[in-house]
C-alpha cells in the first residue's frame, strides 16, 4: 500500500514528476564509461531524486511516473515507500522495462551517460493513468524536460501541468538538460522551452544557460534577464556547483556561496539543491519576497547539495535535515 502524506503535511505537498531509474554509477572515479571496471546501482531519476530529498528533509512529497513490471521497477518503489514518498501516482508498464543509465564521473569532473531507453517505461506513461486528484493537492508541482521528449509521456506531462496550474500549484521546473537523449539540440532547445513560459520557479546550470541561448555568456546578468526571465517567473536559480548558486527575482538578485567538500560522484547535486528550496518554498509561499529569507534557504539549498556530492548515486545520497544542520554549523554557516 502506498504512503500517504500525513494531512497536517498535505497543503505543503510537492508532487514531483517524470522519470524514476536505476544509476549504474563507477565504482572508480575519473574514468570513462568504457573503461570503468565494475558499476554500483544506485536508485534515481531526478524528480524522484527531488521527492525523496524533499521527504528526507521532513517534508512531504509524491511522486507521479512509470517504472516497468520487472525487478528493477518494484525495487524503485520499494524505495519511494521506505523514504515516506507518496508513490500513489506511480504506474507499472506490462510490455515495457524500468529505465536504466549508466554513469562515470571523468578525471575533468563531468558526467559521462549511458541511457538505455527503447522504450523504457517512465516514457509511455498515459493521461488516464494520471492521479488528478494527487495534483490537485499540490502546493508544488515540479517536472523537468525528459518527460517532455517522447509521446505519450509529453502530452501525459502537459496535461499534468495544466491540472496543477488550474489547481494554483506553484510550477517548479529544472531543466536537467540530457542531450542524448533528444533527436537532435534544436529539438532539445524547443522542447525545453515549449512550457518555459509556465513556470513559476526555474533552475538551471550555467551549461544550460549557454545551450539555450545559442552560447551567449552565462555568467553575462543580461542575458539571464533579457533572454530567460519571463514575465510570470517568481524566481531564477541558476546553479554554480561546488560555487554555489545565483538567483534573480523581480526585487533582487545575488550570488550564495557554496559549501566545500571533497567531491566523489556529482549525481544528485542539482536535485538534492532543488530537493533543499522546495521543501523550505513549500512551507514560506513568499520566500522569493524577502531576500534574506531567500539567501537563507539558498545557503540551506547549497549544503543539500554538497552532502550529495561526497557519495555515490542520487537517492542514497540525499541528506536528512540533520546532516545539513550539522554540515552549516561546521562551516560557521548555520543560524547563530
Amino acid at each position: 500500500m502506498a504512503d500517504k502524506p500525513n494531512p497536517g503535511a498535505i497543503k505543503s505537498l510537492v508532487v514531483c514528476f517524470g522519470e524514476l531509474l536505476i544509476d549504474f554509477v563507477s565504482s572508480v572515479p575519473g574514468v570513462s564509461l568504457a573503461e570503468a571496471p565494475a558499476f554500483e546501482k544506485a536508485p534515481g531519476g531526478a524528480p524522484a531524486n527531488v521527492a525523496v530529498g524533499i521527504s528526507r528533509l521532513g517534508g512531504s512529497s509524491a511522486f507521479i511516473g512509470k517504472v516497468g513490471d520487472d525487478q528493477f521497477g518494484y525495487m524503485l518503489a520499494d524505495i519511494l515507500k521506505i523514504n515516506k514518498v507518496n508513490n500513489s501516482g506511480k504506474r507499472f508498464d506490462h510490455k515495457a522495462r524500468t529505465a536504466l543509465a549508466f554513469v562515470s564521473l571523468k578525471s575533468n569532473e563531468e558526467r559521462e551517460f549511458l541511457f538505455f531507453r527503447n522504450p523504457s517505461a517512465d516514457m509511455l506513461l498515459q493521461e488516464s493513468e494520471l492521479d488528478a486528484n494527487l495534483i490537485k493537492q499540490a502546493k508544488i508541482f515540479h517536472f523537468g524536460s525528459i518527460s517532455l521528449i517522447h509521446e505519450p509521456c509529453r502530452s501525459t506531462h502537459l496535461a499534468a501541468m495544466a491540472i496543477a496550474k488550474k489547481s494554483g500549484s506553484i510550477l517548479s521546473y529544472d531543466v536537467n538538460l540530457r542531450l542524448p537523449l533528444w533527436p537532435s539540440p534544436d529539438a532539445a532547445r524547443e522542447g525545453i522551452m515549449s512550457v518555459w513560459d509556465h513556470a513559476d520557479v526555474i533552475k538551471v546550470s550555467e551549461d544550460e544557460i549557454a545551450f539555450l541561448t545559442g552560447g551567449e555568456d552565462a555568467y553575462d546578468e543580461n542575458v539571464v534577464l533579457k533572454k530567460l526571465f519571463h514575465l510570470n517567473l517568481k524566481l531564477f536559480l541558476v546553479s554554480e556547483g561546488a560555487d554555489g548558486c545565483r538567483y534573480y527575482t523581480k526585487r533582487f538578485k545575488g550570488q550564495v556561496d557554496g559549501v566545500k567538500v571533497k567531491s566523489v560522484d556529482t549525481t544528485g547535486a542539482g536535485d538534492a539543491f532543488v530537493g533543499g528550496i522546495l521543501s523550505v518554498l513549500a512551507s514560506d509561499i513568499n520566500l522569493y519576497e524577502d531576500e534574506k529569507r531567500l539567501r537563507e534557504a539558498l545557503v540551506f539549498a547549497n549544503a543539500c547539495g554538497a552532502l550529495v556530492v561526497t557519495k555515490k548515486g542520487g537517492i542514497p545520497a540525499m541528506p536528512t535535515k540533520e546532516e545539513v544542520h550539522q554540515i552549516l554549523k561546521q562551516e560557521g554557516l548555520g543560524p547563530s
